[in-house]
């Protein structure tokens, strides 16, 4: 555990802080129950500042007042086997299986082997994703700050008990609901729990909700529910599940399947009626051909495959320390077409130094850097800018803090009051110099001068009076400029090329100077850092602010608001955004973004709301992200056309054998090679294989339009080719003459519609597609595979004639493609 010592937070009255507190707030019995909607004021507490002693902790775990929430970031082991084995295509393919195993050899049942196998992989797989998901959720999980016997500590989520105190700071998560004990500026975010946007000041007294968030001041509170009890409990559980729906790529599936369900259910029954009665077949015979007809209809590895390729993908990203929290992001990332980044904590690394102090209006130095010290040490949880202050200036603690005042986002400058001994009382701000000087002060052009570097600028302005009026930087006197240099990420330059290099394009938002963060991103070339603009000049309609949005690249002086308005305007052109940050100022943008991503070191309030987190903080790793997702959708729809032109050509081929009352075509064993040959094989290696292209919306259509003339055709060709046969061969063993003439047509027209999809080619490409037809010649001219296939080429002639059928098949494969992706240009 992490230890420091315990920060007294000084309480202020509502008179001091210029608020009331929550709107309708009022006093209560403390014994009343909580609205946790529309929480009110309690009593304030009389509470120990020493927090807990060890022996009370002891009684209360013993008493099970544990907040013991078993937080889930996958699906148990059941849940994935009966998500699995449990589904309706395997029901179906399960009965078929049996019935096979009863009726007919054993190698027209290798189609239930081979569902096994895939079930088997797919369980496999996703177990892994689990694993890596659970190590990766006990990395990133918030550590809560508990107060106990005195001494401050960092302790897991699940080991906080009845009655704990729990420290705030900016950016923190309330993880179990309780009543404020200490509040110094603290400002409360509760738009997640309630809808309310603006921050709710907090005093003792007043209640926490659990979900809720610090975005201004500190403070403590007094856990008063805990583990089930809490409001945000079920939700936080719900939030953090692991789960394969709720994507464009999911949903689309399902909605294929639905369709095929439709289609095939009436035509098996055609088919079943037409081979046991019509034609008056041998009993078995007839139920293998018919079943021979069935199986093909289902797309059952289509389902398996994306689970795996999602699976497959999670634990990829595991290894570069990337939590996807909700696996539709993978998915989500890389459908973006404009990123939307912090620069501090992402283009920039957290540190900052202290270049230079420069006095003005003749300054002491020394005094200076005396008042630095102390802004320094007034505060328990300084940011990124205050940090470096106070490495530069630690001994400052000789004057005694008589008030603070929070950094806010909103307001861009912080501030303190302190007694400097000798009656002597000064109260300091530390903030933007463009908010805390009038437009016409000449010290503005200096600082400009220091932005267009890349330097980022803090004015140190002595205050008239106490920290607790409404416009407290009137008449501040400014005293010197603090010049901080970022520290650039070295790897953010190459990030940002591959953005430009994928068109996606990257807009910097930020609280900082518009021309400091411009300089920033140009060091770091970004293309278009020259258009910047100030957000105090940002139009507020959202039309235009979109035009804005779209014709700059790199924002300045954004407040928190601003920066979800921003996110707004974008999607209103149709953008799919992703957001990126670190700080509390960036959680609304980041709720509101098609694609929230935290840094591991942000604040707990951005890790809860963001659908990716990394872990490493390295912005570096978004481009693995976005391939992972474009390798996931690009893959799965070429594989979904390879299952579903099997699925059109299988209903097509059961509807003409009942139409033209002849026996159906094939055995299982047939199609479960050919579909183990043109299909499976082929697409485990396609759906895994890198694929850059980005990712197009309509999948469900860009599927069909290629998959229904795919299939249409080879069904019409192997038909035509087993009519052909049905009149060319005549005698016993005509059947199985005939059936091995339309196989090889079907495999051929098969081979031509992979090829299509292999493209572009690689050479693992072309090997697949040429090992794929060299397994099958090798089933042709091994005599024991003949036999256990049931399929030999008898004579010349009409193999011949198959092959050129499919020839003129795979031509007109070759013009259907081409006519529909002219016609529907990606």
């Amino acid at each position: 555990m992490t230890q420091r010592a315990p920060h007294s937070f000084g309480e202020q009255t509502p008179e001091a802080t210029g608020s009331t507190g929550h709107p309708g707030s009022a006093m209560i019995d403390a014994g009343a129950e909580l609205d946790p909607v529309h929480p009110v004021r309690l009593p304030a507490p009389a509470v120990d500042p020493r927090g807990l002693t060890a022996a009370e902790v002891a009684e209360r775990i013993a008493r099970g007042e544990v907040n013991d929430v078993p937080v889930r970031s996958s699906r148990s082991l059941r849940e994935i086997v009966r998500a699995n084995v449990f589904t309706r295509f395997n029901l179906i393919i399960g009965v078929l299986w049996l019935i096979m195993l009863f009726v007919a050899p054993v190698q027209d049942s290798l189609f239930g082997f081979v569902i096994i196998a895939n079930t088997g992989i797919g369980i496999i797989q996703e177990w892994r994703a689990k694993k890596t998901l659970d190590s990766l959720a006990v990395i990133g999980e918030a550590k809560p700050t508990v107060r106990r016997d005195g001494v401050s500590a960092e302790i897991s989520t699940s080991e906080i008990v009845l009655g704990d105190l729990v420290e705030l700071g900016p950016g923190d998560k309330a993880v179990v609901d309780g009543t404020v004990a200490e509040a110094d500026g603290l400002e409360i975010d509760e738009s997640l729990l309630t809808g309310e946007a603006d921050p709710v000041l907090k005093h003792p007294g007043d209640p926490v909700m659990s979900g809720s968030f610090v975005v201004a001041g500190g403070g403590a509170f007094t856990a008063t529910k805990v583990g089930r009890e809490a409001y945000a409990a079920q939700l936080a559980e719900e939030a953090s599940r692991f789960t394969l729906v709720q994507s464009e790529l999911r949903t689309g599936i399902s909605t294929i399947l639905k369709y095929v369900t439709w289609m095939m259910v009436p035509t098996a029954i055609g088919l079943i009626i037409s081979q046991l009665f019509v034609n008056n077949n041998d009993f078995k015979r007839s139920v293998a051909r018919t079943v021979g007809g069935i199986v093909p209809m289902i797309p059952e590895g289509l389902v398996l495959l994306t689970s795996v390729a999602f699976a497959i993908g999670v634990i990829r990203l595991g290894r570069k320390q990337c939590l996807v929290q909700e696996l539709p992001a993978i998915e989500g990332l890389a459908r973006v077409d404009v990123v939307c980044l912090d620069k501090t904590g992402t283009l920039t690394e957290g540190g900052m130094d202290v270049t230079e102090v420069r006095t003005l209006g003749g300054a002491d130095d020394t005094y200076i850097r005396s008042v630095l010290g102390a802004l320094g040490s007034s505060d328990p949880r300084p940011n990124a800018s205050l940090q470096a202050i106070v490495d530069a200036y630690p001994d400052g603690e000789q004057w005694r803090c008589t008030q603070t005042l929070p950094f806010s986002s909103a307001r861009k400058y912080s501030g303190a009051a302190f007694d400097e001994g000798g009656g002597r009382e000064s109260s300091w701000l530390l903030g933007a110099p463009d908010v805390l000087l009038p437009e016409q002060d000449p010290a503005l052009a200096e600082i400009e001068q220091l932005n267009e570097q890349g330097l980022r600028v803090l004015l140190l302005a002595r205050a008239e009076g106490a920290l607790d009026g409404t416009d407290i930087a009137a008449g501040a006197v400014p005293s010197a400029l603090v010049v901080l240099e970022q520290r650039l990420r070295p790897d953010a330059g190459e990030t940002l090329a591959y953005f430009a290099d994928q068109q996606v394009a990257t807009k910097v938002i930020s609280g900082d100077n518009a021309v400091s963060v411009g300089a920033v991103a140009g060091k770091l070339g970004l293309p278009g850092a020259e258009h910047t603009l100030d957000a105090r000049r940002m139009p507020t309609d959202p039309d235009n602010m979109a035009t804005a949005m779209e014709e700059n690249a790199v924002f300045g002086r954004v407040t928190p608001q601003q920066k979800r308005d921003m996110v707004a305007a974008l999607q209103s052109r149709g953008h799919t955004v992703a957001m990126t940050g670190d700080g509390v100022n960036d959680v609304l943008a980041l709720k509101d973004a098609d694609i929230g991503v935290s840094m591991g070191s942000g604040s707990e309030a951005t890790r809860a709301v963001a659908q990716i987190v990394l872990l490493n903080n390295s912005f570096a790793t978004l481009p693995s992200v976005v391939a992972e997702g474009r390798r996931v959708i690009g893959n799965i729809t070429r594989v979904a056309t390879l299952f579903l032109t099997k699925t059109v050509y299988s209903v097509l081929l059961a509807v003409l054998v009942v139409c033209f009352q002849v026996d159906y075509p094939f055995l299982p064993r047939h199609l479960t090679l050919l579909s183990t040959l043109t299909i499976g094989v082929p697409a485990f290696f396609l759906a895994l294989a890198p694929n850059k292209e980005r990712a197009h919306p309509h999948f469900v259509r860009r599927v069909m339009r290629y998959a229904i003339p795919s299939g249409v055709i080879a069904a019409v060709a192997t038909f035509v080719t087993y009519l052909i046969a049905r009149h060319h061969y005549t005698g016993a063993g005509a059947l199985e003459a005939e059936t091995s003439a339309a196989t090889l047509t079907l495999f051929l027209v098969s081979m031509w519609v992979l090829a299509i999809i292999a493209r572009p080619y690689t050479w693992w490409r072309i090997g697949l597609v040429l090992t794929m037809g060299l397994a099958f010649l090798v089933v042709l001219v091994v005599p024991w595979l003949q036999d256990f296939f049931a399929l030999k080429l008898v004579g010349t002639t009409m193999p011949w004639a198959a092959v050129g059928i499919a020839a003129v098949a795979s031509a007109g494969l070759e013009y259907a493609w081409r006519l529909v992706s002219r016609r529907f240009p990606a």
